[in-house]
């Protein structure tokens, strides 16, 4: 007589019962489904929507996935969307979770870090402005994107991976289910309407945001900001814009071409951006209260705007005109959402239908990939048979809460890009928050867990009053010293030892009950950082008797609660942790001496620190 499957399932080693269990997941995810039938639909094949495709066959490889995408490809090289500069998390996510390292180092371009040359006078000598930048390239690569040959690589790894990709298709209708079984998506494929069922509908739509708009989940943010762009078919070398020698020796390796260059000045910045495709993207972005938009919404418009505030940029631009290949505007591109995840009703969003922020800094693809990681937890998860609706609110409050985190270091921001002296330390410090807090949680896979740690979610809530504090002292540190800054070069990495550390850092092998711990001790260093930074800066004002509104200012930050407790901090962690002082460039003394004089470079004096400080 034949036993009960049960029975012989029982017999089974705990190794083999795990194999078989995952072969009746991928079965159930895969095998046994109609061909119309799929556990996940992805509405838009972008960047956004072609990377949770290929990371959800990454997680799970029998889940079934569809991804509709209205553009047909191959798409161009050089193609007009924005997004063509990664930092570490974006880079991390393509290179070692989907697996694009081979195709990052051959077909793209490595990037030579950030670089800012802040406004002198009329801007017509580059090497007259102050300088921020890295002389050396960091450990941890980031690069360059032609967002033309990424995509095309996506959509090829996709299909490749088993994904099955329909470009040319416009999503018609979405119907929802509301008793827990398929969603059907209509489609328009080669003029044919046709429709799928999904388990999960995902919106990668971009700014379509196909699903915001139907659920009316947009949400207006105070970040009012405007852009426009283009890409010129030549390879702009900024490089070339001065020949002063010692301007040239500050950079032991590397180009700066090869940076994303931003050209800064008071509510504006320009980007340039080369590719490897040849072309080079340039853009400007402004705040829309200190520059109208109607100024530079058209390409001649564009081109006088750059003549009048970046006149060395306008001229590279003019010397090849005519191999200008596109033109775009972005009007008040920034908006959040109130909603990204639902796991009852099975329905996400990510990239750009959801939450957009700002352009510097390029954090577009890294919300994609921490998004991306999100949303497949969620996913997989209720492939298993788990019901995900809370743990969808938890995720989703979490995204929501970074990106409000996020938003700030850009919002009322802008006029203090005219400032290269306080704008400099700022920099450094959103950087270094960015290294130390955003990179660990993601290059350690723990923003899927933050909940399920109290440690970790008490440092997040700190962290979180500590930068929005970080940020507003910026604002009120410019509103008392707008004293010019004096030609420099301020290398934001090496010579500080603290951004070694945390830059490094991201990556270092933790294990899992190692991560609590280090990211208490980021949050510590962080909260020194500050504290470091509003003593320098009230010590630096503190003499200043005859301005009754610079004094009222300091007086108002020694009775800040929150800014006492920081700079207990420092004053407590610098004895046995000490931090590089070069970032901070204090406004010079009555006898015209600053501090940071004392320091070439801005900050090269502290390079032999640069060791002093490890994590234990």
């Amino acid at each position: 007589m034949t036993q009960p499957a049960r029975h012989r399932i029982s017999d089974l080693s705990a190794e083999k019962r795990a194999l078989l269990a995952q072969k009746l997941r991928t079965r159930v995810a895969g095998g046994t489904a109609r061909p119309d039938h799929y556990d996940a639909v992805i509405l838009g094949g972008g960047a956004a929507g072609l990377t949770l495709a290929l990371h959800l066959r990454r997680e799970r490889p029998g889940i079934r996935v569809l991804v509709a995408e209205r553009q047909r490809h191959p798409v161009p090289e050089a193609t007009h969307k924005v997004g063509e500069s990664t930092v570490e998390i974006a880079a991390h996510y393509l290179r070692d979770i989907l697996g694009l390292g081979e195709h990052l180092q051959t077909q793209q371009i490595r990037k030579f870090g950030l670089r800012m040359f802040f406004s002198s006078e009329d801007n017509a000598d580059i090497a007259e402005r102050v300088e921020l930048g890295s002389s050396v390239f960091p450990p941890l690569a980031t690069y360059q994107l032609d967002r033309g040959r990424l995509e095309n690589e996506l959509g090829a790894a996709c299909s490749r991976d088993g994904v099955e990709f329909l470009p040319g298709s416009k999503v018609v209708d979405v119907a929802f289910s509301p008793d827990g079984s398929h969603h059907e998506v209509q489609l328009l494929t080669d003029s044919e309407e046709h429709s799928v069922r999904a388990r999960w509908v995902i919106d990668a739509t971009g700014r379509g945001r196909l699903l915001p708009r139907r659920f009316g989940l947009r949400k207006d943010v105070g970040h009012k900001a405007n852009a426009a762009w283009f890409r010129v078919g030549h390879p702009i070398d900024l490089g070339t814009w001065s020949d002063d020698q010692a301007w040239h020796a500050r950079i032991r390796e590397g180009q700066r071409e090869l940076s994303t260059n931003h050209l800064m000045g008071p509510g504006y910045w320009v980007w340039l951006i080369r590719l490897a495709s040849g072309s080079i993207s340039i853009g400007i972005v402004t705040e829309a209260d200190a520059h109208r938009f109607e100024d530079f919404n058209t390409l001649e418009r564009a081109l006088d705007w750059l003549t009048e505030h970046e006149p060395q940029c306008a001229r590279a631009v003019e010397e090849h005109r005519d191999k200008i290949q596109d033109f775009r505007v972005m009007k008040d591109y920034s908006y959040s959402c109130d909603q990204v995840y639902d796991g009852g009703e099975r329905w996400c969003l990510t990239g750009e239908s959801g939450i957009f922020l700002d352009p510097l800094y390029s954090p577009g693809l890294d919300l994609i990939a921490i998004s991306n990681a999100l949303v497949a937890d969620l996913v997989t998860r209720s492939l298993d048979g788990e019901d995900v609706s809370a743990l969808a609110s938890v995720h989703d409050a979490l995204f929501r809460r970074v990106t409000d985190m996020w938003l700030a270091v850009y919002e009322n921001q802008y006029a203090l890009m005219g400032n290269a002296r306080v704008m400099s330390s700022k920099v450094i410090w959103d950087t270094a928050f960015y290294w130390g807090v955003f990179g660990l949680l993601f290059f350690q896979d723990k923003f899927r867990t933050v909940a399920g740690s109290p440690s970790v979610a008490a440092d997040l809530e700190r962290l979180t009053d500590i930068s929005n504090r970080v940020q507003a002292f910026f604002r009120e540190w410019a509103a008392i010293d707008d004293s010019p800054l004096e030609a420099r070069f301020v290398d934001l990495y090496s010579p500080l030892n603290f951004m070694v550390k945390l830059h490094a850092g991201m990556a270092d092998d933790l294990p899992g009950n190692r991560f609590p711990e280090r990211f208490s001790d980021n949050a510590r260093l962080l909260a020194q950082l500050a504290g470091q930074l509003v003593t320098a800066v009230i010590d630096a004002h503190g003499d200043r008797y005859d301005d009754d509104r610079v004094i009222a200012q300091v007086q108002s930050w020694q009775r800040d609660p929150l800014i006492a407790d920081l700079i207990a901090t420092h004053r407590r962690e610098r004895q046995h942790n000490p931090t590089s002082e070069g970032w901070i460039a204090l406004r010079p003394s009555r006898t015209g001496e600053s501090s940071a004089d004392h320091e070439p470079n801005g900050a090269d004096s502290m390079q032999q620190q640069s060791s002093e400080v490890s994590y234990a």
